[in-house]
């Protein structure tokens, strides 16, 4: 016995509502907003140049974009105990005249100075030194974020 015709279109307005209220439900589920992964700040140092050497310098010309810098030295190969200088100084690349006087030492030894300036421009460095032999290398600051997902 066939059901009469009502009944068969109650069904399917039925089967019709329910299949659209699910998608209704998958969409809403999958359309919101997710939460935004977190970001961490994080520091990348861009190699600008490095160099060596004994006696005084001065470096080709450099651009920064954000005017922070890392100095790491070295001294070693002292002629006379205590008596080595190295003294390292930003300067204009524009006018030549002082930015940041970045080391000052005597003796040997290493380590680092983070420095900066009061914007971004064109640098050179000069190294004055005596007694010791030197290196020097200088990385710029780029600070940045580290999306985790």
């Amino acid at each position: 016995m066939v059901p009469p015709l009502e009944a068969r279109r109650s069904l399917r307005n039925r089967s019709v509502l329910c299949v659209l209220c699910s998608l209704c439900v998958l969409c809403a589920t999958e359309c919101r907003d997710r939460p935004k992964p977190a970001a961490h700040e994080v520091v990348i140092w861009h190699e600008v140049g490095s160099w060596a050497g004994r006696g005084n310098k001065q470096t080709e010309s450099f651009t920064s974009d954000t005017a922070g810098f890392r100095v790491r030295w070295t001294t070693k190969n002292e002629t006379a105990p205590g008596a080595g200088t190295l003294k390292v100084t930003f300067r204009s690349g524009d006018s030549g005249r002082e930015i940041i006087q970045a080391i000052d030492v005597r003796g040997t030894g290493s380590d680092e100075e983070i420095v900066a300036a009061e914007r971004p421009r064109w640098y050179y460095l000069t190294i004055d030194s005596a007694g010791v032999d030197w290196t020097v290398s200088v990385d710029e600051r780029i600070d940045a974020q580290r999306v985790s997902r």
